[in-house]
């Protein structure tokens, strides 16, 4: 665990002399050793390598991507550059994607006018039912087609083991284990996803620690809205030539920031709640290989986008439903969405919040994609859910709503750690099969989003910077 597990590796050799010199080493670094002594003993007339520079390349490589200087700045620039291809690739596809379920959104439209059927009729099934679920679709689908193969075409080259590594040090400092690296990294793209993936954790204690923070890095349904605040708000000041740099720099920030959470968490929880000793393992670094992409990327996309949007608008479906219900019946002079919006505006204010951005994020509980449409329909009164890209002037809409800088970072932090979606949700009971440990994933990261949001406002107040 504390080096690269090859058998002539610098590290290795030099901890082997040590232990033939009789020097002091701890048990598990002897245990070690033998194991590897051992194996090279009944290795050592049967086992040649016929292209040694192959494996020199390798040794090379490690020396750069495993470093103790280079390895955090590159695996940062490779998910940056992730980032970047997900986010830039995804818009083009999903804007054509919205576009064509909005002309078929019209044809329904025809046909339910042609039978003369009922509005409430027409509103449930095409304004809420169909528009929510095309809406998760077109956000979620094109993401997770850019992602997933990204992500299995850095395994497949044997990438991943090599993060696995370097977070090991970070991870195990906090309680839990280095391949939490790689069911984060899955988080990027899809939590739900992300907790399946903690099987390859074998102790439960450090895996139910993964399954209960994976929640902090922010899922595909969350990047709108996090790309959409970033430059409204947080870029608007910076040149035009320099914005989607900004936006992409404060993106990687709250990327961080949410690592910094998932690090604290870990380690407050390895000390109360699921205390314990951190396992111990061997990380096998595999040899660098020549991924096989159109294979890669068909069985990522099969095994991994098409199960996890499956789920996805299984449980988005009937959000939609709900909202047209909550936008439609009117109680008084106002809809049910309204009146629970003014319900909670009392406590959202105090985290720099109002009530239909709460109530936008209660709503959203299924799935992440919907709770920008949920607000713009709370904020405009429309009834049903609006299409965010076709409406111009969003930041104008907000402003006249008394949105701030500190409304935006604070709906950002809210979006980044409140409890996970209702897909995630489901998961965590299918995997963990205990109501108990799927109520506390979702109340932990609420109470922690509801903190820091509190904090943060009563903060920025105190200093009079708003």
């Amino acid at each position: 665990m504390g080096f690269p597990a090859h058998t002539d590796g610098a590290a290795l050799r030099s901890l082997m002399q040590k232990i033939d010199k009789g020097e002091q080493t701890g048990i598990r670094d002897q245990i070690v050793v033998d194991l590897y002594r051992k194996a090279h003993e009944l290795c050592a007339d049967t086992v040649t390598y016929k292209d040694r520079k192959k494996l020199m390349e390798t040794y090379k490589l490690d020396r750069i991507l495993t470093s103790r200087v280079w390895g955090f700045p590159i695996m940062l620039a490779m998910l940056g550059v992730v980032f970047w291809l997900t986010i830039a690739g995804a818009n083009v596809p999903s804007s054509m994607l919205a576009g064509f379920f909005g002309w078929i959104e019209g044809y329904l439209t025809a046909a339910f006018q042609a039978l003369h059927a009922p509005d409430w009729l027409h509103g449930i099934l095409v304004l809420g039912l169909y528009r929510g679920t095309s809406w998760v679709v077109s956000v979620m689908l094109p993401p997770m087609a850019i992602f997933f193969p990204i992500f299995a075409l850095l395994e497949n080259f044997g990438y991943l083991p090599r993060v696995a590594f370097n977070m090991d040090r970070l991870f195990k400092k906090s309680g839990g284990h280095g391949k939490q690296a790689l069911t984060m990294s899955m988080g990027f793209g899809c939590n739900a996803a992300a907790i399946m993936s903690t099987r390859i954790i074998e102790s439960p204690r450090e895996r139910m620690l993964a399954i209960l923070t994976n929640n902090f890095v922010p899922c595909n349904g969350r990047w709108p809205t996090l790309i959409l605040l970033a430059s409204l708000f947080m870029a608007a000041g910076v040149a035009s030539q320099f914005q989607m740099l900004a936006t992409s720099a404060i993106l990687m920030g709250i990327v961080l920031f949410g690592i910094v959470v998932t690090l604290s968490v870990s380690w407050a929880l390895s000390r109360t709640a699921l205390r314990g000793v951190p396992t111990h393992y061997t990380l096998e670094l595999p040899p660098y290989r020549r991924p096989q992409v159109l294979k890669t990327i068909l069985i990522a996309s099969r095994d991994k986008s098409w199960m996890v949007l499956r789920r996805a608008v299984a449980v988005a479906a009937p959000a939609g439903i709900i909202t047209w219900v909550l936008g439609n019946v009117i109680v008084g002079d106002a809809s049910v969405l309204d009146h629970a919006a003014a319900f909670f505006d009392p406590f959202a204010r105090l985290l720099g919040l109002d009530g239909f951005i709460l109530m936008a994020f209660i709503l959203g509980l299924p799935a992440n994609e919907i709770v920008l449409p949920i607000l713009l329909m709370g904020y405009l009164s429309s009834g049903a859910m609006v299409d965010v890209e076709g409406i111009s002037g969003i930041k104008d809409i907000f402003l006249s709503h008394g949105w701030t800088w500190l409304t935006a970072l604070n709906m950002m932090l809210f979006s980044l750690l409140h409890y996970p979606c209702g897909t995630t949700l489901i998961n965590i009971y299918k995997e963990t099969r205990s109501l108990k440990w799927t109520l506390v994933a979702a109340l932990l990261p609420t109470g922690i989003a509801v903190g820091v949001t509190f904090l943060i406002a009563q903060f920025v107040w105190a200093m009079g910077w708003v």
